[in-house]
């Protein structure tokens, strides 16, 4: 895996951990597709959250620990 990637991923676990709190959705009484839309808001931000995890075990994980789980098992 490569650096530039790595740090990228990241940037983006950074910028969903900023954008976890929508204080500026708290108040709205707007309704979307018949839901409040500080839910919505929650329901993409997990959808993203699951999608970056997805990444970054599968681009960030490091190889050491699988090759020590390999050797234990063996």
């Amino acid at each position: 895996m490569n650096a530039p990637v790595r740090r990228l991923l990241y940037l983006g676990l950074l910028v969903l951990y900023l954008l976890h709190n929508d204080l500026w959705l708290w108040d709205d009484p707007r309704i979307v597709w018949g839901l409040p839309i500080g839910l919505l808001y929650h329901i993409g931000f997990c959808v993203a959250a699951a999608g970056l995890m997805v990444l970054l075990v599968n681009y960030a994980w490091p190889s050491e620990l699988d090759a020590e789980d390999e050797e234990q098992a063996a």
